[in-house]
């Protein structure tokens, strides 16, 4: 797939804006594979980190991690995030600097990759815990799998979100591989 990084990024935003918009009130309080977190929780955790990375580029205030992001409208508060976290990336130069994250230093396209992969990954959660095809996007997720497999270690026994990588059954899609790869059961 040869799009440029901003249309990924739209791309991996309308996947999750998909599966946000279709999850019902009554499966907020679900478990999903992300086991520290209920759906409602991580839909705040894409909110915050779209938030987290629009601190990292402009250099404002870390938004509280532990704060409920979403209000009574989670789908309205994941685009409106989204949206900051667009914005800031798409300035001038924006991706020709580095930025101090929590793992180092990283440069600007890798930071955008970063929220391409976690969207879409979670995207995946999100839809398996409610029900949902988690037949997402499969060029999307060939182009997440790919950026996750150069990123991540071998060896992901410690410093990493990601688990070890599970087993994906013969014909799974593209998504439910970046899953796999990702540390979840998709079985």
């Amino acid at each position: 797939m040869t799009e440029n990084p901003f249309s990924q990024f739209d791309r991996s935003t309308a996947v999750a804006e998909q599966v946000i918009g279709a999850i019902r009130r009554d499966q907020f309080d679900d478990p999903t594979p992300c086991t520290d977190w209920s759906v409602r929780q991580l839909i705040n955790h894409l909110v915050t980190a779209n938030l987290t990375f629009v601190s990292i580029l402009t250099g404002g205030p870390r938004p509280d991690p532990e704060r409920d992001h979403l209000g009574g409208d989670p789908l309205a508060a994941f685009r409106a995030a989204t949206l900051e976290a667009r914005a800031a990336f798409v300035v001038e130069g924006a991706l020709d600097r580095t930025y101090p994250t929590p793992f180092g230093q990283r440069p600007g396209p890798l930071l955008l990759t970063m929220r391409v992969v976690d969207t879409t990954v979670h995207a995946w959660d999100l839809a398996k815990a409610t029900g949902q095809s988690t037949d997402l996007d499969p060029e999307l997720a060939e182009v997440a799998l790919s950026a996750l497999r150069a990123a991540l270690p071998a060896d992901r026994s410690g410093g990493t979100p990601f688990g070890p990588e599970q087993p994906a059954p013969a014909g799974a899609t593209a998504a439910d591989r970046l899953a796999a790869f990702a540390g979840r059961a998709v079985g």
